[in-house]
């Protein structure tokens, strides 16, 4: 139990800083369909999928997400199938625009800021990380098969507003989305069926 007497969550304190060999893979990011990220109460429009990286380039700060009018970001992540979410790792700067708390929503898509009262399937309060060398384990029973993910900023360490320079995901894919395999498998079907009823140029009906 904690024994301090402010609201905290005691796990991240125990949170593993992993290296070297130890070096947890943030792999996910080819599995976001980057094009349909939206970030909300980001300074500059689209900046919020940048911090999406490849694990290689996670310490790269020319590209970063800065929140507008307060410290809270919002970012909607859809998946291009199912995948299952382990872990996460955030970098901010050294400073008070660290993100301090962070909520998730499992399969809530195109999430706002009016959304978030709701019970979050995760919440993880964070330490200030410029490398990016904290884990944080996600909930095996939340997050075993997601198809989106939302990630909201909810706090930070005290400055007015917050900067984050990467999200990387840890986990692994799990299938395609069916329903687009059964919409497909339909429309070929369906296009098969017009062409029998399909007359050759050239060749009129017989009335007789």
């Amino acid at each position: 139990m904690c024994s301090h007497g402010h609201s905290h969550n005691c796990a991240a304190e125990h949170i593993p800083e992993v290296s070297g060999d130890d070096v947890h893979r943030y792999d996910m990011v080819s599995y976001i369909d980057m094009e349909r990220v939206t970030t909300l109460n980001e300074s500059v429009d689209g900046a919020g999928k940048k911090v999406f990286k490849v694990m290689e380039n996670r310490e790269d700060r020319t590209e970063f997400v800065k929140s507008d009018s307060d410290h809270e970001l919002l970012f909607n992540i859809p998946f291009t199938g199912h995948v299952r979410l382990t872990g996460l790792s955030i970098i901010g700067d050294e400073d008070g625009s660290h993100p301090a708390k962070i909520r998730l929503f499992k399969d809530r898509e195109a999430m706002a800021f009016d959304d978030c009262s709701i019970e979050a399937d995760q919440e993880i309060d964070l330490k200030q990380d410029p490398r990016g060398l904290v884990d944080y384990p996600l909930k095996a029973s939340k997050f075993g098969n997601v198809h989106h993910l939302s990630i909201l900023v909810a706090a930070n360490f005290g400055e007015d507003e917050t900067k984050v320079y990467y999200i990387g995901l840890r986990g692994e894919f799990q299938h395609e989305f069916r329903q687009r395999v059964a919409i497909a498998t339909y429309e070929s079907r369906a296009q098969l069926k017009d062409h029998k009823n399909e007359i050759p140029d050239g060749i009129t009906k017989s009335l007789f």
